[in-house]
């Protein structure tokens, strides 16, 4: 990636955690080129349970982005009357920012889903992708066992960053039992949890 670049971090984030924002510093220290990681939450309008109000997550996220000039919060599939899918979103910051390259950070859980995305393989021809390692899972064995990230494998850029182990589903179930989740969560993040009785 030697031309200037713009990193999608999408995501659930529900909530957003310290660890995503650790990671988006990671990576931003190890891409200088990278000169701005916008985070943009899917929407409730993505079939997934559990999933707390779009405002929430996006005011959550602006918490966290508050001091960080290379940061910033999207609500770009939050305004959408349907769900976007990842080439859609993808395509509307790369007409935006026409000067720079668009990547997308991904986990290794949803890289081996992608050949099942709406039109995989124009996402993997067109954008890069950082995928992220951790834990057990292996990068490089994801893409073995599928012959489009096989065939795309210089799209992708492996980034390791095994010292981010904990979930938001682990983080919810915590709040759920009332247990300590300082190490995890911004406090003003955690603030807002328990002032808009989030996650009980």
């Amino acid at each position: 990636m030697e031309k200037k670049t713009i990193a999608i971090f999408g995501g659930s984030f529900n909530p957003p955690l310290n660890s995503h924002l650790l990671i988006a510093k990671q990576i931003l220290k190890e891409y200088k080129n990278i000169e701005k990681i916008y985070f943009v939450p899917v929407s409730t309008k993505y079939n997934k349970t559990g999933l707390e109000k779009d405002e929430h997550r996006y005011n959550m996220l602006k918490i966290i982005c508050n001091n960080e000039k290379q940061l910033e919060v999207s609500n770009v599939e939050l305004n959408q009357e349907k769900q976007l899918y990842t080439i859609e979103t993808l395509n509307i910051f790369k007409n935006k920012f026409t000067e720079y390259n668009i990547c997308f950070i991904v986990g290794a859980d949803n890289l081996k889903e992608i050949s099942t995305w709406k039109t995989p393989k124009d996402l993997l021809k067109n954008f890069k992708i950082i995928a992220l390692e951790r834990g057990e899972e292996r990068i490089e064995d994801i893409i073995k066992k599928d012959d489009l990230l096989k065939k795309y494998k210089s799209s992708i850029i492996i980034f390791n960053n095994n010292k981010i182990d904990f979930s938001s589903t682990e983080v919810r179930n915590k709040l759920k039992k009332g247990e300590n989740v300082d190490k995890f969560l911004n406090k003003d993040v955690l603030e807002y949890i328990k002032e808009n009785n989030l996650y009980v």
